[in-house]
């Protein structure tokens, strides 16, 4: 569908109602997978290896090989579920979901299905204007991921029109929780900025807990965005679309708006939604279909029969209740605080979504002004201008060191923009790309001088003006020694030197 096709979303809200739903898959980073010793990629310390050598016989489901649950990965799901307010089962079973797909070596995963380890919980979401919803979670469920296809040929990167496809198991077994939400309606206008929102803070619960890395980019933290409209006040629930494995705060809001305003354009001409899974396309804006949605039926779910049941004692999960880091909301008013910031300030990096990458830059030495400044200001630029977000671009230990490096005078603000740029394009750490750029300031006050004369030996108009008095015609003379100095000067020498040279 053409995006003239799209129906203008204020529009589209008034005449239909959405309905909304999130499935958010989180990849535990245990150091070994959900039923197997193999090694687990999504671990904190993990190397990536070589496609398909991160496995065992488990993960690939070969005859006479039994999985073993891993305890590590159900005290995690544990703590998540406690964190998002569940109750937890005294008892829970995994069961067999089947179905076929190259990157499903058994042919089933082996997930939970009618006896989740966590139900029943709440999470509070607050958007940028302040307004809060509750968001109540369904259940939170154990389960392991699938491997990975790589699509060759084509111009997409996927199955439509490649050549032929890889595909790699080392993903195949690693821990996963599936948090589901019931169905969430009243959003309205609300609902693209909400999605991102509850995302957002599902991201903070689960690297508060130090459960997982939580990078979307790299696929740790995945949601499945479901959305439907009704006819307003018809009463009725309409059919739902599932974008699948949105993998972006930024995407997840775009792909709610881009649906919203898709099914109603279709509804208002008169035709009908098809249930089915669709597919987020981050370079167009655009979702596309996939396959038609299964039911629950069509999986033919029943029990796993080498598991047993997971039956946690009381005195674990207290103990893992106990351990809890504060909650968000707790969290940010004690961030605001110690960092001195305005409700505008503390808001403008609520909004940017960059909350965690400024608390670990200020935890790397930074001042918060500054982490602020570089998250929330160039950074943010650079990601919008790629179409990305931030949180792939430079880490907090690089952020931190560039602001250290202004702090000691060995950069100026333009040369750490350059530093920046050169960091993310992958030259290096901070004081990698400066040595090799070579753009260290210059501290020598001779270099400096001798521009300092040359311009003002080019401008004796301005020489006067200085020397009458007119201090703020100094800076002509300091742009110029600026350029010359290729901006590796420090200005505000540069201004001390040009007075004092004027005066002689």
């Amino acid at each position: 569908m053409a995006k003239a096709d799209l129906m203008d979303f204020d529009k589209a809200l008034e005449l239909f109602e959405p309905t909304l739903g999130f499935e958010v898959h989180v990849e535990l980073n245990t150091q070994t997978k959900m039923f197997s010793d193999a090694p687990n990629p999504a671990a904190s310390n993990a190397i990536e290896g070589a496609p398909n050598t991160m496995i065992t016989p488990v993960d690939l489901g070969l005859p006479g090989s039994l999985p073993v649950v891993n305890e590590t990965a159900i005290k995690y799901s544990i703590s998540l579920g406690l964190a998002l307010g569940c109750s937890i089962a005294p008892s829970s079973r995994f069961a067999r979901k089947n179905y076929f797909y190259p990157d499903l070596a058994k042919n089933y995963q082996i997930s939970q299905f009618d006896e989740p380890i966590a139900f029943d919980g709440n999470v509070e979401v607050e958007l940028a204007s302040g307004k809060k919803y509750q968001i109540s979670i369904e259940r939170a469920h154990m389960e392991e991921d699938a491997g990975k296809l790589t699509h060759v040929g084509g111009s997409t990167g996927r199955i439509q029109g490649a050549e032929y496809s890889m595909v790699d198991y080392n993903r195949a077994g690693v821990p996963l929780v599936e948090i589901v939400t019931n169905m969430i309606s009243g959003a309205e206008h609300d609902a693209p900025e909400l999605a991102k929102a509850y995302v957002s803070a599902i991201r903070d619960i689960v690297v508060s807990l130090g459960i997982s890395e939580a990078k979307m980019e790299r696929g740790n933290l995945r949601c499945d965005a479901n959305i439907s409209l009704s006819p307003r006040g018809s009463g009725k629930l309409g059919t739902r679309t599932e974008t699948k494995n949105v993998n972006s705060l930024r995407s997840v809001e775009r792909a709610i708006r881009y649906e919203i305003q898709r099914q109603a354009a279709i509804l208002n001409d008169g035709g009908t939604i098809i249930q089915e899974t669709r597919h987020w396309h981050e370079d167009t804006g655009r979702t596309s279909a996939g396959r038609p949605k299964s039911d629950a039926d069509d999986y033919r779910y029943f029990p796993e029969p080498d598991l047993l049941p997971v039956e946690p004692s009381l005195e674990l999960i207290e103990e893992l209740r106990a351990a809890l880091p504060e909650a968000p909301a707790l969290r940010r008013k004690r961030l605001k605080d110690s960092w001195g910031f305005t409700d505008l300030e503390f808001q403008d990096v609520l909004n940017s979504g960059l909350l965690v990458e400024v608390e670990e830059t200020v935890a790397a030495g930074a001042a918060p002004a500054q982490a602020r400044k570089w998250w929330t200001g160039e950074i943010a630029r650079l990601a919008n201008a790629a179409g990305v977000d931030a949180t792939s671009l430079v880490s907090p230990l690089h952020v931190s060191e560039l602001v250290a490096m202004i702090e000691n005078g060995e950069l100026t603000d333009r040369l750490a923009r350059q530093v920046l740029e050169g960091v993310v394009a992958g030259e290096g750490s901070p004081a990698e790309v400066t040595k090799a750029r070579g753009l260290v300031v210059v501290s020598d006050d001779g270099p400096l001088i001798a521009a300092i004369d040359e311009a003002l030996a080019a401008q004796p108009d301005v020489l006067a003006k200085i020397r009458d008095g007119k201090v703020q015609a100094a800076g002509a003379v300091i742009g110029a020694v600026m350029k010359a100095m290729r901006g590796t000067a420090d200005a505000a020498r540069v201004r001390e030197l040009v007075l004092e040279r004027a005066q002689q």
